[in-house]
């Protein structure tokens, strides 16, 4: 069984500062560095380091050269990569003191994925696999749409959320992975329980998690037999960085859910690694292998 990730890729330029720029403000950073990042290739990575075999497509833009080379090191298949000719997508990140983060993305390349690269990317993996989508690259909904045509399991993390999410039928995903701020934003409720029963009451075949930062998460599956509820409690830790915690967490509990594991324990190592990604600086740097993290259950 394989997954494929169908998404982005950015040059994280990274600016440590004692506060975030309100409006109107120019302020100093305390440091400056470049990062591998994205949450497609912070997805793949973390799918890897967890033990999936994940595959990533996108398209490589000018200047991006780094981002391929940190997926074929982490034994990622680049096979599926296409160049471009527009510049390489990029963020702009702020850190506080608190491992906060506020985020600029520029989609460039992102943006330059087209129908030919879709169809002939899914027609690679078979019905069963799975494939995980984000929100930071275009044709999001014919993407869905061949997946779902393909048999595959369909995993959509909708960030940044916005009205491009519109256009997706979010009948033929098997999984919604969401924040607080995300989930009140596409049910009106950041409440997990309310928004699980609006979804579900829209999607009845449609599973959901939730992360809640400091208060961990909440899923709801949908299985042959009715729904499987979970919660799981964040791990206290001192973060430094929260820039691919969520992302950490994606890459973990879909690589336990392709394993087979049960939803509590995917939940689980998806925490733990989660928790020690925030307690590094970077994005993709930060992210662990499993033999970093201990898990029972």
């Amino acid at each position: 069984m394989r997954v494929l990730n169908f998404g982005s890729m950015n040059l994280d330029y990274v600016y440590a500062v004692d506060h975030f720029a309100g409006p109107g403000e120019t302020i100093s950073s305390l440091s400056r560095s470049v990062k591998n990042g994205g949450k497609g290739l912070n997805q793949s990575i973390a799918l890897a380091r967890a033990g999936a075999d994940v595959a990533h497509a996108g398209c490589l833009g000018k200047g991006g050269e780094s981002l391929k080379n940190v997926l074929r090191e982490n034994g990622v298949d680049i096979s599926a990569l296409v160049p471009v000719e527009e510049m390489q997508g990029h963020t702009v990140i702020q850190v506080n003191p608190e491992g906060e983060n506020c985020i600029i993305l520029y989609g460039g390349s992102n943006q330059r994925v087209t129908g030919e690269q879709i169809r002939e990317t899914i027609r690679g993996f078979a019905p069963g696999d799975w494939l995980v989508l984000q929100n930071e690259i275009n044709m999001l909904p014919e993407i869905v749409e061949q997946g779902y045509r393909r048999g595959m399991h369909i995993v959509l993390n909708p960030s940044p959320c916005n009205e491009k999410l519109d256009s997706v039928d979010f009948r033929k995903l098997s999984w919604l992975l969401v924040n607080e701020v995300e989930a009140e934003q596409i049910t009106g409720s950041g409440d997990p329980d309310t928004a699980w029963k609006i979804l579900h009451d829209r999607y009845p075949g449609l599973s959901v998690l939730i992360t809640l930062g400091k208060k961990g998460s909440a899923a709801f599956a949908c299985t042959g037999s009715g729904i499987e509820s979970a919660r799981q409690e964040a791990e206290p830790v001192k973060a430094v960085d929260t820039t691919a915690a969520g992302d950490t967490y994606t890459g973990y509990f879909v690589a336990g859910l392709m394993a087979g594991k049960p939803l509590k324990t995917c939940m689980q190592e998806a925490s733990r690694a989660s928790a020690v990604s925030v307690t590094r600086h970077g994005a993709a740097d930060s992210i662990p292998w499993r033999r970093e993290i201990s898990c029972t259950g």
